[in-house]
């Protein structure tokens, strides 16, 4: 494995804060199915992320493929730009935590 792929895995590891059994029960919220951008269906973006990410938190590392990869550095990315607007006040039910949520975040565990 290249330090390349070691160093997207470890970040989407510690980026992920959230067990797949944690996703898993999120994302069968109210909350959670309210917040995203919906392209075509019903679902939004980040519920479907959500869905990959349990998978790939299940996956072993020696696994993983290209495209796997590339939605790693999808929910890294996504996960620190918008952590990056955090608003201001009590966010413990706000769409911004819901959202980050479904991409494996909860942003009030440490």
């Amino acid at each position: 494995m290249s330090q390349d792929v070691k160093s997207v895995i470890d970040e989407f590891h510690s980026s992920v804060n959230m067990s797949a059994k944690e996703i898993e029960s999120w994302l069968q919220t109210e909350e959670s199915q309210s917040v995203g951008q919906n392209k075509d269906d019903d679902e939004s973006i980040g519920h479907k992320s959500g869905k990959r990410i349990i998978d790939l938190l299940k996956q072993k590392k020696d696994d993983y493929t290209d495209d796997d990869l590339s939605h790693m550095k999808k929910v890294v990315s996504y996960i620190h730009r918008h952590s990056a607007q955090q608003p201001e006040g009590d966010i413990e039910d706000t769409r911004w935590r819901y959202s980050l949520m479904n991409w494996g975040h909860d942003p009030l565990k440490s």
